[in-house]
């Protein structure tokens, strides 16, 4: 281990882990395409897209053009009391492709965040109209929407990242997840259920919020269309916001461009992150609707306004990335994905220690019976040449949409020799 990582591991917190843990760190030196550049040499290609930010791979000329520019003309500027044109440009360009219906845009600096204005929205919509006591979330089991104190509070308390917190957390309503689609389900119990808790304590629900047809980090499940249709059905019976956290899932991952199209449902408020830069800075958005926005503004202002609130560099960079999605292929990239992932990687479906492998979009997921040894399964890839980083009992790929086909296939074929060589030694942390 070299100096740099040494210092690394006794000083710096990464994701999820302890100060000086035994995880393996690796240090990027540079990164084209899809491959990262380690210090020790090697290439990776990058199956992760970097947290499936990355959806035009690393480097890209026309990304790194947009942030030039504007930074030739200012890289901040505070949004209170002014405003500039990239943040213009993006809303303009955020309203053309969302439904007509979400008219309003609120720019957060990372995903939590865009979820936290998402649920002051729904609380204040309420306060608005008297109605103090809708103050509580309802959502599914295995879900997951980010690590602030609000969006935890909606998190899975049981099998999510947070339940050390649960004492101090507001307490919100939990249905079961979702029937999956590989589930041989003819009934409608999870409907039912949700059916239920709206009946019975619609009173004091505000909104409910739900990542639309993929869950992302708690489970990685893809479920039915219908339930999502459901789930608008009953907002509006029972008078609820309905809230879709897309940032994970928007921007053409699920191939839609956004994933609650699958159900041909709109909701009140749409959470967006991660792929909205192609992975180049750190940047939200929460949509809303005129009539969330007036009655809210009717009683007042939104009480929040982050310091990095609709940053030029990252709004210059964010609307050229959907500019350059919007004039590429990327639909049939992402179904050639899909289809190769379909192909090729439902052949670890065979191996002993594997419970199911799901596909959707550029998404591929392969679920294990046991949690997977995360010291020793990350450096295994590594030896592949290929950057996947698991976690719980899922190892996962969502790749940039430029991977190519002999790119993807080296991918897939890293996970299956990985999975099939090490099999339960690689599992049981």
């Amino acid at each position: 281990m070299n100096d740099n990582l040494k210092f690394d591991k006794q000083h710096i917190w990464h994701p999820y882990t302890a100060i000086a843990d035994e995880l393996p760190i690796f240090q990027v030196t540079h990164a084209k395409g899809v491959y990262l550049y380690l210090s020790n040499g090697k290439r990776l290609i990058d199956g992760m897209a970097s947290w499936w930010s990355v959806i035009h791979g690393y480097n890209h000329p026309y990304l790194n053009q947009a942030i030039s520019k504007q930074l030739e003309n200012m890289a901040h500027v505070m949004f209170g009391g002014l405003t500039h044109q990239p943040a213009i440009d993006l809303a303009q360009t955020l309203l053309a492709i969302t439904d007509k219906r979400l008219d309003k845009i609120f720019f957060a600096d990372s995903g939590s965040v865009a979820v936290e204005v998402a649920m002051k929205m729904a609380l204040q919509y309420f306060f608005a109209q008297g109605k103090q006591q809708k103050q509580q979330f309802l959502t599914v089991r295995s879900g997951y929407h980010g690590d602030t104190f609000g969006a935890m509070s909606v998190c899975d308390p049981v099998t999510g990242m947070h339940h050390l917190f649960q004492g101090v957390l507001a307490p919100q309503l939990f249905v079961p997840a979702p029937y999956s689609i590989t589930e041989d389900h003819t009934d409608h119990a999870d409907i039912d259920a949700l059916e239920m808790t709206l009946k019975t304590q619609h009173h004091t629900i505000a909104a409910v919020i739900i990542e639309p047809i993929v869950q992302g980090a708690g489970g990685m499940r893809i479920y039915r269309a219908e339930y999502l249709q459901a789930v608008r059905r009953l907002c509006n019976q029972y008078e609820v916001v309905l809230i879709f956290d897309e940032i994970a899932t928007g921007f053409g991952r699920t191939g839609k461009l956004f994933a609650y199209q699958h159900a041909q449902v709109v909701p009140d408020i749409l959470c967006l992150g991660k792929a909205l830069t192609g992975g180049y800075m750190t940047l939200a958005a929460t949509l809303t609707t005129e009539l969330i926005s007036s009655r809210i503004s009717a009683c007042g202002a939104l009480m929040h306004g982050p310091t990095f609130m609709a940053n030029p560099l990252a709004c210059a960079v964010a609307n050229a990335s959907i500019q350059l999605l919007l004039a590429s292929d990327w639909e049939q990239k992402v179904l050639a994905i899909e289809q190769q992932l379909q192909q090729q990687l439902m052949r670890c479906d065979h191996l002993s220690s594997v419970r199911e492998v799901r596909v959707i979009g550029a998404i591929g997921v392969v679920e294990m019976y046991q949690a997977v040894d995360m010291q020793r399964m990350p450096e295994y890839f590594v030896e592949q040449n290929v950057w996947v980083r698991p976690f719980g009992k899922l190892v996962y790929i969502m790749p940039p949409y430029i991977i190519s086909k002999e790119q993807l296939e080296i991918l897939i074929n890293a996970m299956y020799k990985v999975l099939a060589q090490y099999g339960d030694s690689a599992l049981n942390e």
